[in-house]
């Protein structure tokens, strides 16, 4: 009887350290991803940040009427590079202007990644990867298009957050959003989901890499699909030449999905078109004292909110007919390069 109890004391102590042993193992691994995270986002933010400048910068071509019907000359910036861009940010706002956009990026960033452990991710801890559930193309479509819907809303907060010219508090989360967004958006969140175009750019662009990149991508590389000790020596030369055209291809669609998305991801919505943000402020509700990034000069010129776009269409002829053909390949080159990186990620 006492061998038997003492033999049950034994095996519950080693439970208890076993159990033990696992929950700290997993508190290091979690302590290690969001360490992970961090340091990526320091290092990213400030590329992302230029890129979205770069791209929702409003730079018309022809001259433009006045109020009174006269000609009239764009006095905003004119940037024709990503690099050019970042200069001007640095030398207008400094550091802290290359880190716009950081607190809802990284309120992003944890919910999706605490929603992927929770909810999706597989049993076994992969040294920090986490992959979307294998249900297929269409279960990859359905679960690209839900981690949209879920992280929109922080998107655009995101994009608002870097383009805009007023300079945003990281903790003052009331009065940044009372800048960012409009009585209208405050009142009905739900109206960002509404944005005209803005849904169908981002759907449009997970069915091109979901429904046809990643297809091909398996189809002429299986080899990616597994870890292997041959690494990338036992992909066809003739084959991967071929997806690489591919790739390069689809840059001609989703680079201009991209520009658009942010284009109208940064355009507010307004509860009448003919009427700005402030008067459309209830009494005490206006933040006329906001504080402007730039001592000087905007870092970017924006589109007037008195005229919007209307839907994903409408953005992409205006844009061509106002600013050129080429503003909807502006940085393409990064497109390219996230698609060729994607591709060769092992899944």
């Amino acid at each position: 009887m006492l061998q038997g109890d003492l033999a049950e004391i034994g095996f519950t102590l080693h439970s208890s350290v076993v159990i033990h042993n696992v929950m700290t193992m997993q508190f290091i691994e979690f302590i290690f991803l969001i360490l992970t995270l961090a340091l990526t986002l320091i290092i990213i933010l400030p590329f992302t940040g230029v890129l979205v400048r770069f791209r929702a910068n409003y730079n018309p071509k022809a001259l433009r009427l006045d109020v009174e019907g006269g000609a009239q000359a764009h006095t905003g910036p004119v940037i024709h590079s990503y690099f050019g861009m970042m200069a001007r940010v640095h030398r207008l706002e400094g550091w802290p202007g290359l880190y716009k956009g950081l607190m809802p990026t990284l309120l992003s960033t944890l919910v999706v990644t605490l929603f992927i452990l929770v909810f999706l991710d597989t049993p076994r801890v992969r040294h920090g990867k986490y992959r979307a559930p294998e249900a297929g193309i269409l279960g990859t479509l359905g679960y690209a298009v839900g981690m949209m819907l879920i992280t929109l809303p922080t998107a655009i907060l995101t994009y608002r957050s870097i383009t805009t010219p007023h300079k945003l508090s990281y903790f003052g989360l009331m009065q940044n959003l009372r800048i960012l967004l409009t009585p209208t958006e405050r009142r009905r969140p739900w109206i960002l989901y509404l944005t005209p175009g803005l849904l169908t750019a981002e759907v449009l662009h997970i069915v091109v890499v979901v429904l046809v990149l990643e297809p091909l991508r398996r189809l002429l590389l299986p080899e990616l699909l597994v870890e292997s000790d041959k690494g990338f020596s036992g992909i066809s030369a003739v084959k991967l030449s071929i997806f690489l055209v591919i790739v390069a291809l689809s840059t001609i669609i989703l680079t201009p999905l991209e520009v658009i998305a942010i284009r109208l991801a940064i355009q507010r919505n307004h509860a009448s078109s003919e009427y700005n943000s402030v008067s459309q402020e209830v009494d005490g509700d206006a933040e006329e004292t906001a504080e402007f990034s730039g001592a000087e000069e905007d870092v970017i010129g924006l589109r007037h909110e008195a005229d919007p776009y209307l839907g994903l269409v409408d953005c992409a002829k205006r844009i061509i007919d106002e600013e050129g053909w080429t503003t909807l390949y502006r940085a393409w080159w990064v497109t390219l390069l996230g698609n060729v990186g994607s591709a060769f990620s092992l899944r």
